[in-house]
């Protein structure tokens, strides 16, 4: 039923892109390309389509825990603009656990405390957020805020944390809550799971109960909420929480805080970061196949410039947080930066890494020994792969990368950049070695040129598809791909479709029989022209031995054109 050809990947990444966004969300590491790399349908019209990028901003609960105030915000807000970060491309200014008291008047609004958010501008009514939410756009910012899905929030948990405020989480008040904090103007909201947690509620029947109160918060204010799930990896929620109650979900947690909330007072003594715990949520992160180009995991906020890290960790942090290509929130008070705080936070080599828009996350190529990792994250372009070389070792000791490792041609010459000194380095034969001190990493740019692609096309029934526009999936009529070649453990696959609708089509994607991978099919125009998602799968079949199989739950589904892999 598949046709198979095996060719040259010939460049077609490499064009511009536009940046839409939408409000679909899925489960897949993908992202949106402009142009395909199938000559049997050339007769098609490619359409530019691009994703939302991760966030960039800053969060109060690291430096500030739940004392925070209208003050404290305002401060945060000046500190990013004068620190330059702003125009780095951070935007968001997040107020998190401590802002509301639990209060709630007589017809269950959240009642806000007049002191601790009192009016800024003539004419301003205290206690009303959205002062604060303007102060925070005039400065050319945006703004969070933050709840729980359960009865109380995260404040609750103990005395260590200082005053204990019940009923600050949002159970019971989800349509009522998520209305006012768009009416209020916040940007962007964070749901955590403190209380959720304690009550054993179910995290995605209650996230899809948020989601889809969003969006009718949305429907109602024609205001977009950035939606933050926190319920700290448990439960797997890179398999549930895109598209999840079926409407959307831009960013969730992976795993826990990388700095204890138990060990800080409420004057923030004593709250330190450590390398250690930056390695572990990196790696708890690693869900490849779960990201997609304006959904992304989300290792925690970063800790670069609060105490505990040297100017060497807090660079190679910033280095693995952007080849995660998750956000970028900082959890350091921005008024106390160092000027290395600020160079590593805004450097533009490893910024464009993050913000990459393939949006893919990267995954371990390569150990040739233990401790001595090699990182690999395609990018949009053509042949551009971030490369992180990642010493967890015990001394320094040369790292070494291979062109093949990275799913470029072994036999071809590649340049390579260094992105934190910003200098370039050389054209290359594989493979390119750097000495790496321990607990540090150095962060590449290597341009050479793609390995083979090998392309499997759909050819089915006249009455269902042609050769040149593939197959319409739909609940009757799953899709499988069969035999299908792998070289290596992790492949990079992209699949050609069509969507001629004018939202999103959501598809279920199994590789092997294993847990199934929700993607989000962006419309593409006409009935003819074509779009392409890329994503990396671990595989479990060495050979030509794998099976990808589609389905759908609903009626409509995109029409699958072909598949192409590529092995790193």
């Amino acid at each position: 039923m598949w046709n198979r050809e095996t060719r040259p990947d010939p460049g077609w990444l490499n064009c511009e892109r536009t940046r839409v966004a939408y409000l679909a969300s899925v489960l897949l590491l993908v992202a949106v390309a402009v142009c395909g790399p199938l000559t049997l349908i050339a007769q098609a019209t490619p359409r530019p389509l691009a994703v939302p990028l991760p966030p960039m901003g800053w969060s109060s609960w690291n430096s500030f825990s739940n004392t925070v105030d209208s003050q404290v915000i305002m401060n945060q807000a000046r500190a990013m603009v004068s620190s330059g970060m702003r125009q780095a491309g951070y935007q968001y200014i997040n107020i998190d656990e401590g802002w509301w008291l639990g209060e709630r008047d007589l017809n269950g609004n959240i009642v806000v405390d007049p002191k601790a958010w009192p009016a800024i501008a003539p004419g301003e009514r205290p206690g009303d957020m959205s002062n604060i939410v303007r102060y925070v756009h005039s400065l050319g910012l945006k703004a969070g805020t933050y709840t729980d899905a359960g009865r109380n929030g995260c404040s609750t948990v103990g005395p260590d944390l200082g005053p204990s405020y019940p009923n600050t989480g949002s159970e019971g008040y989800y349509q009522q809550d998520f209305l006012q904090f768009a009416k209020w103007g916040f940007d962007y909201v964070k749901v955590d799971w403190c209380g959720g947690d304690r009550e054993k509620l179910d995290p995605a029947v209650q996230y899809a109960e948020i989601a889809r109160a969003i969006a009718a918060a949305e429907t109602i204010t024609g205001h977009r909420l950035y939606y933050s799930i926190c319920n700290w990896g448990k439960n797997s929620p890179w398999t549930w929480a895109p598209n999840v109650g079926g409407v959307m979900a831009d960013i969730w947690r992976t795993g826990g805080d990388i700095v204890d909330p138990i060990v800080a007072n409420t004057k923030n003594s004593g709250r330190r970061a450590s390398f250690k715990e930056v390695l572990r949520e990196f790696d708890q992160a690693a869900h490849p196949e779960a990201q997609h180009t304006g959904f992304y995991n989300d290792p925690d906020m970063m800790v670069v410039g609060m105490q505990g890290l040297t100017d060497a960790q807090n660079r190679a942090h910033m280095s693995l947080w952007a080849m995660s290509g998750g956000p970028l929130v900082v959890g350091a008070d921005l008024s106390k930066l160092s000027d290395a705080d600020i160079a590593a936070l805004t450097n533009p080599d490893v910024l464009s890494v993050d913000q990459d828009a393939l949006g893919l996350q990267a995954t371990q190529v390569a150990e040739f020994s233990p401790g001595l990792e090699v990182w690999s994250k395609p990018l949009s372009k053509a042949g551009e792969r971030a490369v992180l070389l990642l010493n967890r070792g015990a001394s320094a000791a040369p790292i070494s990368v291979r062109w093949g490792d990275l799913g470029l041609d072994d036999s071809a010459s590649a340049t390579v950049r260094d992105l934190w000194a910003r200098k370039d380095l050389g054209v290359f034969h594989s493979p390119y070695s750097a000495s790496v001190p321990t607990g540090d990493a150095a962060m590449l740019l290597i341009v050479g040129s793609e390995a083979k692609w090998t392309t499997y096309k759909a050819a089915g029934s006249a009455e269902r598809s042609n050769s040149r526009d593939g197959i319409a999936l739909s609940r009757d009529h799953p899709i499988q791909f069969t035999n299908v070649d792998s070289r290596s453990h992790v492949a990079l696959i992209r699949i050609a479709y069509i969507n001629p609708g004018n939202a999103p089509r959501i598809a279920e994607l199994r590789v092997n029989g294993g847990i199934a991978t929700r993607i989000a099919f962006p419309p593409t125009v006409g009935a003819h022209s074509w779009g392409e998602i890329s994503f990396e799968s671990e595989l479990d079949q060495r050979g030509a031995k794998n099976v990808l199989s589609f389905s759908v739950s609903g009626d409509l589904g995109p029409t699958i054109v072909s598949i192409s892999l590529q092995g790193n």
